[in-house]
């Protein structure tokens, strides 16, 4: 797939929004500093309601956000290397909870995630356009996808 505009980023997430199954995925986001990632969460969490600016969260770790009828949290795992990090922050209890999860750079806490419900791959073009992998790894993902 690919995204020619940002326009096309946003419909995407519209889309995916108006799933009823992404209101508790997990969805892993992948791709080079300046990929997209963060413009794909934004015009997504956007779509469900949630209102206001939506940052990065590089240095909070994580961002939660309320939408009506969806609790979001927003990972940014780029500066993450401390698995401690995780329990003291409590991780764990967010990702046993209902609610969407979307991650950035998930490789760099791979050993404590759960297996994501859909895996968006963001690779910039040299046309200012981005070329997308989508991959559903459960049954979930797999219903977001159709």
């Amino acid at each position: 797939m690919a995204w020619a505009t940002e326009d096309d980023t946003r419909r995407f997430a519209e889309g995916l929004a108006s799933r009823t199954a992404v209101r508790d995925a997990f969805i892993e986001l992948h791709g080079n500093l300046g990929a997209g990632k963060t413009t794909f969460v934004r015009h997504l969490l956007h779509a469900l309601g949630v209102q206001g600016r939506i940052k990065s969260p590089t240095y909070a770790v994580v961002e939660p956000h309320e939408a009506p009828g969806v609790a979001a949290w927003h990972f940014d795992f780029y500066r993450f290397n401390d698995p401690r990090e995780w329990e003291d922050a409590g991780f764990r209890d967010i990702f046993a909870s209902p609610g969407l999860k979307l991650a950035e750079w998930p490789d760099n806490a791979r050993a404590l995630l759960p297996v994501a419900d859909l895996v968006i791959a963001i690779t910039p073009r040299t046309d200012d356009g981005r070329d997308v992998t989508l991959r559903a790894q459960t049954p979930r993902g797999a219903e977001l996808l159709r």
